[in-house]
């Protein structure tokens, strides 16, 4: 069977195994980058809370070989044994001052975008945008965020310099940034276990030992490459070799950083960059096709290929 057919049959499925007392609704859902998801919602009596479970990754699972029967088993899991089982308040979004201290933003591209950031206030940098959200935690709905459109800020009664004040603040503060080796990007993989060989880590305070590429990134890894926006955080790295640099968009979730030494040239690092996005990365994960580089006399970053 094809996606859509698999779609069906699992809406009908699902529908049969929780009963009368259940509606289900499915609804394609518009992600980063104009990503279409597929959502399965699960209506259960008057609760306020509606899980939505993405079925995509479960066709994949299918089209890999999985039985149906066995996808099937996995979601009714998820389901019951993982979705939030009580109502959530969520009155306090509607004030402002309940959630000013937790407004964030994140860097996504213009490109594939456009629809999103029609409904959402936002701001241009190069042929990226810094768009804003709400970063929730909880006990009971664990980490997540509710991107911020324009209809919440018509209600709060603020425009988007507000949210740039505020986003800049708590983003710096909720998701301090970390500029690391590659070698300790692999070290956090489970997949490199054996490190046996490898270069011991770079001296913190060493810019270019060993090897010059440095990962720039939140603490949590989510949505890191905007760290190269906080404020002076490029101004200095750049600093401590006085070197300019190459900033690759690796993904939303992290830049990597090159200092310039004569030897790289831009065209084959923006074939780098080209090759991973489209080779490595899922879709909704790509930053940008471009080069940057950051100049530090200039103290700005440009687009140079």
């Amino acid at each position: 069977m094809d996606k859509r057919e698999f779609i069906t049959k699992v809406y009908n499925e699902m529908k049969k195994q929780l009963g009368e007392n259940y509606r289900l609704e499915l609804k394609e859902v518009r992600k980063n980058n104009g990503v279409i998801m597929h959502g399965l919602l699960i209506f259960s009596g008057s609760r306020n809370t509606v899980p939505t479970i993405y079925l995509d990754s479960f066709w994949e699972a299918y089209e890999s070989g999985q039985s149906f029967a066995a996808v099937l088993a996995r979601l009714l899991k998820l389901y019951r044994e993982e979705m939030p089982g009580r109502d959530i308040n969520m009155s306090f979004f509607q004030c402002f001052d309940k959630v000013k201290e937790r407004i964030c933003y994140r860097l996504i591209r213009q490109k594939g975008n456009e629809e999103l950031l029609r409904e959402s206030p936002h701001i241009e940098f190069l042929d990226l945008a810094l768009c804003f959200y709400y970063a929730y935690e909880g006990r009971h709905i664990g980490e997540g965020s509710i991107r911020i459109k324009n209809a919440h800020a018509q209600r709060w009664g603020v425009k988007t310099v507000d949210l740039v004040r505020l986003a800049e603040q708590n983003t710096v503060r909720l998701f301090g940034w970390e500029c690391i080796s590659m070698e300790d990007i692999m070290r956090e993989s489970p997949e490199f276990d054996d490190v046996e060989g490898m270069p011991e880590p770079a001296a913190r305070g060493g810019f270019l030992e060993y090897n010059p590429m440095r990962i720039l990134t939140n603490a949590r890894r989510i949505f890191g490459a905007v760290c190269m926006l906080y404020p002076g955080v490029l101004e200095k790295l750049s600093a401590r070799e006085q070197k300019n640099f190459y900033i690759l968009p690796s993904s939303v979730h992290e830049v990597i950083l090159l200092p310039e030494t004569g030897i790289e040239t831009a065209g084959d690092l923006r074939e780098m960059i080209s090759e991973v996005n489209s080779t490595l990365l899922a879709p909704e994960e790509v930053l940008s096709d471009n080069l940057y580089y950051y100049d530090f006399k200039e103290k700005k970053v440009k687009i140079i290929y």
